[in-house]
């Protein structure tokens, strides 16, 4: 009534009731009456706002790349930013009364374009198309420190590069050269694996080898203990031959003075037999052969006796005119 209204605003909205050119009260969330005709109401958003961006630049090897990305700020000083820009509210229409809210997020990106060539410059397309991560991060460190963000009342809350892409024609020719490149790659670990193969199976035939040597040695060892042992064992063979051979030898030069002296005592013996005999037969030279022969009769068997007396009877057999043996008396004779 009479221009008097009453008027309520959202916690995310700084407002700054002016009247008369001053300012009679703000802050974020209020509410208040006010009379039209006299007051001014500027209303600030106070909460973080994204800003998309896309936009072409060119590197160092003057190759063109467009980057896209978003960058995230907020308004902090809501007062410089309302000197800066025109942020009067039409509370009929329930909307600003011109497009500096709207100049806002552009000047912010035509800031971070200004920073994002600066990095690119230099940079080389390769480095470039691979560098989001660290090119966002050069960009916020840069900006944070830009005087024209802190004239603005604005804070930036993060960057974020989603890519960096060359044109079609350039792409195609990255393509074409990685390609390459993991064809060659492919080649290189193809060759290396053959290589590897190669390698390894030379390392098998070594020792292969190795062992085949290694074994032909302890063949070589074993057989010269072998032989050392024969060569040892046939020592001691020769040994125990001489040793046997002398020790017939000894036996037999024994046994020849053994013969030596046997046959001296035999022929001592005999020549004491002999001796013994001559003497005898001297003594019995004189003698009369009947006496001789009666006492060698003498304790003689009846058998030999016999054979005497038959000797007799044949040396005096052309004295004897008849004898008559008979069966009987030989049989006798021979039972004996």
């Amino acid at each position: 009534m009479f221009g008097c209204r009453f008027i309520k605003f959202h916690p995310s909205e700084y407002v700054l009731k002016y009247k008369n050119g001053k300012v009679i009260k703000e802050g974020s969330g209020i509410s208040f009456y006010y009379y039209a005709p006299t007051t001014s109401i500027i209303v600030v958003p106070i909460g973080s706002s994204d800003a998309p961006f896309i936009f072409e630049e060119v590197t160092s090897d003057f190759q063109t790349v467009t980057v896209q990305g978003q960058i995230t700020f907020r308004i902090v000083d809501q007062k410089k930013t309302a000197q800066l820009l025109n942020y009067t509210y039409n509370i009929k229409r329930r909307s600003y009364v011109s497009d500096d809210p709207q100049k806002l997020p552009q000047k912010v990106i035509n800031i971070v374009k200004v920073l994002t060539k600066k990095h690119l410059e230099n940079l080389q397309l390769g480095e470039a198309v691979k560098s989001s991560e660290k090119l966002a991060q050069s960009i916020i460190t840069d900006i944070k420190q830009n005087e024209e963000i802190g004239l603005l009342g604005i804070e930036i809350l993060g960057l974020s590069i989603l890519a960096i892409l060359p044109n079609k024609e350039t792409a195609r020719a990255l393509e074409a050269q990685a390609r390459e490149q993991i064809l060659k790659k492919a080649d290189d670990a193809i060759y290396e694996r053959r290589n590897a193969s190669i390698d390894q199976e030379r390392k098998v035939k070594e020792n292969e080898f190795n062992t085949e040597i290694a074994i032909e040695n302890k063949k070589k060892q074993v057989r010269e203990t072998q032989l050392e042992a024969e060569r040892t064992i046939q020592h001691k063979q020769n040994q125990l031959k001489e040793e046997q051979m002398n020790f017939d030898t000894s036996l037999e030069m024994k046994k020849k003075d053994l013969v030596e002296v046997t046959a001296l005592n035999a022929k001592a013996e005999a020549d004491a037999k002999a001796y013994e005999l001559s003497a005898i037969m001297k003594a019995l030279a004189d003698s009369d052969p009947n006496v001789i022969r009666t006492l060698g009769n003498m304790n003689m068997q009846p058998n030999k006796l016999i054979a005497m007396a038959f000797q007799g009877l044949a040396e005096n057999a052309e004295k004897i005119g008849q004898l008559n043996i008979s069966p009987d008396l030989l049989q006798e004779l021979i039972k004996e």
